[in-house]
């Protein structure tokens, strides 16, 4: 889908904010467990992961039009 229809469900919208609170949750938990890992390479991935899903949270707040950064 490449645009948002003007009205969504509110089932829709529930959806959309558990998936928000997913990859926030994963975003913060690999941002925490980076800080904590000893081995640089382990360290790096964990800031990657937690990038990923910083990005995806972004993404869905770009998509429902609520972002600065579009």
């Amino acid at each position: 889908m490449n645009s948002v229809p003007p009205m969504i469900s509110t089932k829709d919208l529930m959806y959309l904010a558990d998936m928000f609170e997913w990859f926030f949750t994963a975003s913060k938990k690999a941002e925490h467990f980076s800080n904590e890992a000893q081995d640089p390479e382990v360290k790096e991935r964990l800031k990657v992961v937690a990038k990923m899903h910083a990005n995806h949270c972004q993404t869905l707040v770009n998509i429902l039009g609520g972002g600065g950064n579009q």
